[in-house]
């Protein structure tokens, strides 16, 4: 059996340490990960090898040349483009030969028993062979879910949280016969997660996962590789490691050949020392890697830090939990703070400070007596991810400032095309104007054009975005929940939330620090479209049945709640002939946040100003004008739930055979109410974006639970004005007041509660959750969370993307059985964290 090594990542994650270094050569503990891979398939037997390259493959050929030295048969293949995991390995074929082969990536460190899952794939008659581990946080990898015999049921690559079924993940390395070549396409990019391994799954080929015990770290980030090190010295892993061990009271110390450590020099916890390293009197090295041929000056203190080869160190220096590259200087009496990352060839002066998370690229010098501050200062804020379900979102000028917004700009328009241009809008706060012109000035500086729209509503700013033809838009605004919170929302080319993908490039970007710049005359423009708004109130009048709602006459009550909608709804409502009353209709910084008390004060207000005048309906529109809470003419104000089952009932009538979607936290009353018209409903993920694109998928409503309604021939986004004016076409059509329509609403018994679970348990509540339903009878729907269907019940375990809990919904012919479903599912949740 050959071993097969993907050798050829950029490693962009772990910039700046990779700008001059392929990924696979960083050094683990005073080796290259690469060579501890080589040497595990060696311990396993595995002496013919063959090393997939693509960047700065010269490297790696320098290092290994034909793998004599390293006691394996070492060839190479070489690919001209990205062609994907899987197209690579095809490039490889003449290599690899028709034989069995292992596949395993050079960036993990790990102690799996090679061997076992080799025997597991024999046994099993396998055509391929996943190795599983299982981990706390499954974002970042492929979740695989098996059935007792260890054959593959379902794969899933790098889910949100509302799709992880499991804590089990793939770690890349697979065990292949020979005929998956014929599977595999030649000359085009091709994944073995996203495609083959689907593939196989679809044809019922013998695909298996074999769950194995030990260690793994996928080393793909800063983080991850410091954590390694911490492993390592740790003894939570065992490596080979290069010179002499010697014990030493309060130490487990290797010195490699030819170093000198001064007896007055204080070591403790773990500590790797590679030859030619020469430590100073005084010293304290504590959990720390020295790498060949460093020096260590008097009275240096180094804790937790990883030193590659050549580094000089000062005097007086302090270095804490950073990692400091190939021949970097660090001048006397100098200290660099946790998680910074400097990389080859630098030099800092004496008496300066690089301060936490800060990273210095190759060649750079920071003079004596400066202090290196990190261009985001609060850096802890966005230290794992910047995107949450409402785009990015942080403590207003604390975590988010105009230095992150300025750079976030940049990073964003570093994503788009030289020349593009984004539309940016905001609301009416002071915060939101701070941040909209520090990202704005960070898209100029990327090249990238702004059409400034100011202060509008997040539909208007969604409709507006496709209807100019920009690349992308912004929306800056405080958060309708939580006081002192700024979000900003992001918009594709057709006024959409981005997909994950393009979410994950301007991370990337933001975090590698290595932005576009444009020349000075490449800077981009500020331009104000003068008929932006039009193309968004002729669009809108257009999707309305206007003689309907004119001919009704309505009288409505409508609450603006101080949002920028008082700006455009007005007029459109004048158009359509109907007599409002104006509730908080102008726009008040102070007063767009609602909290719980408010929200539910302002709803009681409205159900009682209603009938007090007379009016058919009443609506509270969200400060964004996306959402609307509905109070019927004799003062009753919807739920969601009932709320959610009108609209849909009212829209089936409307359009007979309409077909909707909702997500699935919706009720069952939906489809009842579908059914009443010959509706169809489809289900969807829970997330605005899977219910936008359940509307490009030609759902004509699509709506939830919380008050948001899409009308997809209209646009595909939440619009509380267009959803206002759609209750007035339908209640038009049907002739009766909105109280009589109610009595036609299926009854709905959905409880909503949480359950409290820490972050690195989930993945493993979500696989026993699965366990338990194989066998519990009930019907198992995998769309967003996991959905189990009793006879006449339901429950939902849904993950929170952002927070440390599980969403848990339960419907039920009754309350009080809804509510012990739910109970019981908490209490299930609580008892597998143990």
């Amino acid at each position: 059996m050959k071993g097969v090594i993907m050798a050829g990542g950029f490693g962009t994650r772990l910039r700046p340490l990779t700008l001059g270094l392929p990924k696979p050569m960083v050094p683990v503990a005073n080796r290259p990960v690469m060579q501890r891979i080589v040497e595990l398939l060696t311990r396993h037997g595995i002496t013919e090898q063959v090393a997939l390259l693509y960047f700065q493959p010269e490297r790696i050929r320098d290092h290994f040349g034909d793998g004599s030295s390293h006691g394996v048969r070492m060839e190479y293949v070489g690919a001209e483009g990205d062609l994907g995991t899987a197209g690579s390995v095809k490039l490889g074929e003449a290599e690899i030969g028709r034989q069995r082969f292992m596949v395993i990536s050079a960036d993990v460190l790990t102690d799996f028993d090679l061997g076992a899952a080799v025997a597991f794939h024999e046994r099993k008659g396998a055509l391929a062979t996943l190795v599983l581990t299982r981990v706390d946080n499954p974002l970042q990898f492929g979740v695989v879910i098996t059935d007792p015999e260890g054959r593959i049921t379902r794969f899933l690559e790098k889910p949100s949280w509302g799709e992880v079924f499991s804590d089990t993940v793939n770690t890349g390395i697979y065990i292949l016969e020979p005929e998956v070549f014929d599977l595999i396409p030649p000359g085009r990019d091709f994944d073995f997660s996203k495609d083959l391994f689907p593939l196989m799954l679809s044809k019922g080929l013998p695909l298996y996962g074999h769950i194995a015990p030990g260690y793994w770290k996928d080393i793909g980030t800063l983080g991850e590789y410091m954590n390694v090190h911490r492993d390592i010295l740790s003894g939570k892993v065992e490596v080979g490691v290069d010179g002499v061990r010697r014990g030493r009271l309060g130490t487990d110390l290797w010195v490699g050949e030819g170093s000198v450590v001064d007896p007055t020099a204080r070591l403790s916890g773990s500590v790797i020392i590679g030859s030619g390293v020469t430590v100073g009197p005084q010293a304290e090295l504590a959990n720390c890697v020295l790498g060949d041929g460093c020096t260590v000056g008097e009275g240096a203190r180094i804790r937790g830090a990883v030193l590659w080869r050549d580094v000089r160190v000062g005097q007086g220096v302090e270095l804490n939990e950073c990692t400091i590259a190939d021949r970097s200087v660090v001048g006397d009496f100098s200290a660099v703070d946790v998680g910074a990352v400097v990389a080859e060839d630098c030099a800092i002066g004496r008496d300066c400070r690089l301060k936490a998370e800060v990273k210095m690229w190759p060649h750079k010098r920071v003079e004596s007596g400066a202090t290196l501050a990190s261009s985001l200062v609060w850096g802890d804020k966005w230290s794992s991810t910047l995107f949450d379900a409402y785009g990015i979102s942080g403590v207003a000028n604390i975590e988010m400032t105009p230095e992150f917004a300025t750079k976030l700009g940049v990073a964003y328009g570093a994503s788009l095309p030289l020349g593009s241009t984004v539309l940016v809008s905001r609301d009416a706060h002071k915060t939101s104007r701070m941040i909209d012109r520090a990202l704005m000035s960070g898209l100029l500086a990327a090249g990238v054009n702004v059409y400034d729209m100011r202060l509008q509503p997040i539909p208007v700013a969604r409709y507006v975005t496709k209807a100019l033809k920009a690349a992308g838009g912004l929306h800056v605004r405080r958060s309708p929940l939580e006081k002192k919170i700024q979000d900003i929302k992001f918009f594709d080319e057709n006024g959409l939330d981005l997909s994950t993908k393009r979410e994950k490039a301007i991370e990337n970007l933001f975090y590698r620090e290595d932005f576009r710049r444009a020349d000075s005359d490449q800077v981009g423009d500020i331009s104000f479209p003068a008929r932006g708004i039009d193309y968004y109130l002729e669009g809108f009048l257009n999707a309305a049945d206007r003689d309907r709602v004119r001919g009704r006459g309505f009288k409505i009550v409508v609450d603006y709640a101080f949002g920028s909608a008082t700006g455009v709804f007005p007029s459109l409502l004048g158009k359509l002939g109907a007599e409002v009353v104006s509730l908080n209709a102008f726009v008040d910084e102070t007063k767009m946040t609602r909290g719980g008390a408010e929200f539910e004060a302002a709803l009681r207000q409205l159900g009682t100003i209603v009938p007090t005048l007379n009016a058919d309906f009443g609506v509270m529109l969200d400060a964004g004008a996306q959402k609307i809470f509905i109070s019927d003419e004799k003062g009753t104000v919807l739920g969601g739930d009932q709320a959610l089952a009108l609209m849909t009932m009212l829209h089936c009538r409307c359009e007979p055979g309409a077909s909707v979607a909702v997500p699935v936290t919706a009720s069952r009353a939906v489809e009842e109410a579908a059914a009443r018209w010959n509706g169809t409903v489809t289900r969807c993920g829970s997330t605005y974006r899977a219910m936008m694109e359940a509307a490009l998928k030609g759902a004509s409503f699509v709506g939830e639970e919380r008050g948001g309604y899409i009308f997809g021939r209209f646009f595909p986004a939440f619009d509380s004005m267009m959803a206002t004016v759609k209750l007035m076409e339908y209640l038009a059509a049907a002739g009766g007041a909105l109280s009589e329509a109610l009595k036609a609403v299926p009854r709905a018994h959905v409880v909503r509660t949480e359950a409290p679970c820490a972050a690195e348990r989930k993945g493993t509540v979500m696989r026993r959750l699965l366990e338990e339903a194989e066998g519990s009878g009930r019907r198992m729907e995998l769309i967003d969370g996991v959905k189990l269907h009793g006879r006449s019940d339901w429950v939902l375990v849904l993950p929170d993307a952002d927070k440390p809990l599980f969403h848990v919904d339960a419907e039920a012919d009754s309350p009080r059985e809804a509510q012990a479903l739910a109970d019981r599912y908490r209490e299930q949740i609580r008892q597998w964290q143990a």
